[in-house]
């Protein structure tokens, strides 16, 4: 920090230790000036030869037979009257960063110009300011800092508006040129840890001054920003560092303090401070979606205004799939009933497609209703959107107050194509429904028809075939596709259309539920169901096929491929889920498809037996097969 030092004598000026200050001297003191509730009793020579303010005080007290003169409103208040007072004497002072805007305010005010004495106090400080502040970055800081409490001086003489300039002309220069002092913590252990001088090698960072800017008063901030922006030399992600600074340091993290009507005021004013200041290009500004998204969570706490909200909304679709599912979560104000703003978010993710020209069925547009749109997001933004989506949902699944047409929009939210896997939904499906008991069977049903069960990974179907939470249509639709890909019938999928045998199979299947848990009719009949030729078919296709490829060695690899693929897709079932499964899946009038197959009218049970297809090249191997499947079906059921 730079000082100066004016004066050579001793400071003899002494107090009382109330409010009487006095200065040690031979001579009496033949003069009181009273400023504020502080006394100074001093000698009218010094102070008639340094301040045209107090020679006219001083002649009019003597006029008026007092020796008594008051002072009101000078700026800095007592302590910089004595500061004055000692130069007037010739004591020693010191005059740093901390005191130079108020002395220099204060001189102004006693009139302690050239006019009445050379080399005075205004002339001093002048030479101090230019020569030593304002080559400083920090002491201008400091300085700025200061001004603030002595207006309307500091405004009227320009030292506000010189600190800014100083500050915004170091601010701008080449970092390279850099190589005064500087404060730089974000990245360090210490928060006042200062950099000296460096090395020729270790670069200055772009935004190396961010952070001491922190600490000036809103206002001030602003007004050094839109100097620093004025002058175009700061890349908009430097400015946009700056400004996430700032809120980081005066806006809270706790949202409990947000909701303080003490505070809202300020804290509008601030968030009004840094929108204003945002880059005005909105597209390439180098801010991250998670500050703007901040920024919009207090914004809707405090209640700042739908034009501030706008703002920010406009900006966060631009790049909405870069969010995380904590900066999505905020929290509703009345009258809204659940935890989060869910209907903000639907917002934000309808602007995002409409922004990107993506229609409903994922298709890019051009040109929708006479609005051109922006098509510069690819499909892998899609996709890392659908999967924020996904994931958001599962967390505010878990709110029981959220209805299920808003977890309906949200899910349907995204286009299908842009959801490649359904292991994210079937998670929050999952979470809806337990968190959710009392749902009606219809709900239940509209919400699990959401899923694919086609693009679920193998292990979200192993969890679904064994979630009793699911409708037993679901699960039995989920064992059906995973016995399809374990199994390596890829051209049996043509079962699952809408004539194949799980739609038949789900249609019988809605016939014969009967409660909430899918519960089964007492004392009816269960009519004979379809036999899955076409699996059948296919299955006994590879097995010649394997055959001829490898003799024995192949018909028994496809043979126990096929039995490890059933006992998995059975074993995943609950016991409930097998009973039925079994009635469904089975020939004959609810024969044990191991019978059938012994009797050989059977056909190859699909749902869950072991036994492998028939071949013609091992009967018995394929009795043997059936027996066991028919013993371990008894045992199980």
């Amino acid at each position: 920090m730079k000082f100066m030092k004016l004066g050579s004598k001793p400071d003899a000026f002494q107090t009382d230790g109330n409010d009487a200050r006095y200065v040690l001297s031979d001579l009496p003191s033949d003069i009181i000036i009273h400023v504020d509730d502080a006394r100074f009793f001093l000698h009218k020579f010094p102070l008639l030869s340094k301040s045209s303010l107090l020679q006219r005080l001083i002649i009019e007290a003597s006029q008026n037979g007092t020796d008594e003169v008051v002072i009101q409103d000078i700026p800095g208040g007592v302590k910089t009257f004595e500061i004055c007072a000692k130069f007037c004497y010739g004591m020693v002072v010191t005059l740093n960063a901390y005191n130079v805007v108020a002395v220099r305010c204060a001189a102004e005010y006693l009139g302690m110009t050239e006019d009445v004495e050379k080399s005075n106090l205004i002339f001093k400080m002048e030479v101090f300011l230019n020569s030593g502040i304002f080559r400083s970055w920090k002491d201008s800081i400091i300085a700025l800092q200061t001004t603030d409490a002595l207006l309307p001086w500091s405004e009227e003489l320009k030292l506000v508006g010189r600190c800014i300039d100083s500050i915004a002309t170091k601010a701008t220069a080449n970092p390279s040129n850099v190589m005064w002092s500087y404060t730089y913590n974000r990245k360090s252990a210490s928060s006042d840890e200062i950099v000296e001088a460096r090395k020729s090698s270790q670069a200055v960072p772009k935004d190396w001054w961010v952070e001491d800017l922190c600490e000036l008063d809103v206002d001030l901030y602003r007004r050094v920003m839109v100097a620093v922006k004025s002058r175009g030399r700061i890349p908009s992600d430097v400015v946009g560092e700056a400004l996430k600074a700032y809120a980081t340091r005066w806006l809270p993290e706790c949202c409990d303090t947000l909701v303080d009507d003490v505070y809202s005021e300020s804290y509008k004013h601030l968030l009004e401070t840094i929108v204003w200041l945002l880059p005005s290009d909105k597209g390439s500004s180098g801010i991250p979606c998670r500050f703007f998204l901040q920024l919009l969570k207090i914004t809707v706490l405090i209640g700042a205004g739908e034009l501030l909200k706008e703002e920010l909304m406009d900006r966060i679709v631009l790049q909405l799939h870069k969010a995380s599912v904590n900066d999505l979560l905020i929290p509703s104000k009345p009258p809204a009933q659940t935890i989060y703003d869910i209907q903000l978010v639907q917002t934000l993710i309808g602007r995002y497609m409409r922004h990107a020209g993506v229609a409903e069925d994922g298709i890019f547009l051009n040109n929708l209703d006479q609005e051109m749109f922006e098509t510069n997001v690819d499909n892998e933004s899609l996709v890392a959107l659908c999967k924020l989506v996904d994931r958001y949902l599962a967390e505010v699944a878990s709110d029981p107050n959220l209805s299920v047409s808003s977890f309906v929009d949200l899910a349907t939210s995204m286009p299908e194509s842009a959801r490649t896997a359904h292991d994210g939904l079937y998670t929050a499906i999952d979470i809806f429904l337990k968190l959710h008991p009392g749902l009606p069977k219809t709900e239940k049903r509209k919400v699990c028809s959401l899923m694919d069960v086609k693009k679920l990974s193998k292990g979200a179907c192993i969890h679904a075939a064994q979630n009793d939470r699911l409708p037993l249509r679901v699960v039995v639709q989920v064992l059906f596709f995973e016995q399809l890909r374990a199994a390596g019938a890829a051209s049996a999928v043509a079962t699952a259309g809408p004539n194949g045998s799980v739609a038949r199979c789900m249609a019988r299947l809605e016939e014969e539920e009967d409660d909430e848990d899918g519960g089964w009719k007492e004392g009816r009949a269960l009519p004979e169901p379809p036999t899955p030729g076409a699996l059948r078919k296919q299955l006994g296709s590879l097995k010649l096929a394997a055959a001829d490829q490898g003799g024995d060695d192949g018909r028994r690899l496809v043979a126990r491929s096929s039995s490890v693929a059933n006992q998995s897709s059975r074993l995943s079932l609950s016991s409930r889920s097998r009973r039925i499964f079994d009635k469904l899946w089975v020939g004959g009038g609810g024969k044990v498809p191991g019978e059938a197959a012994v009797g050989g009218k059977g056909s190859s049970d699909t749902s869950g037996s072991s036994q492998s297809p028939r071949s013609s090249a091992k009967p018995l191997e394929s009795k043997s097969s059936s027996a066991s499947s028919r013993n371990r079906r008894y045992s199980v059921s």
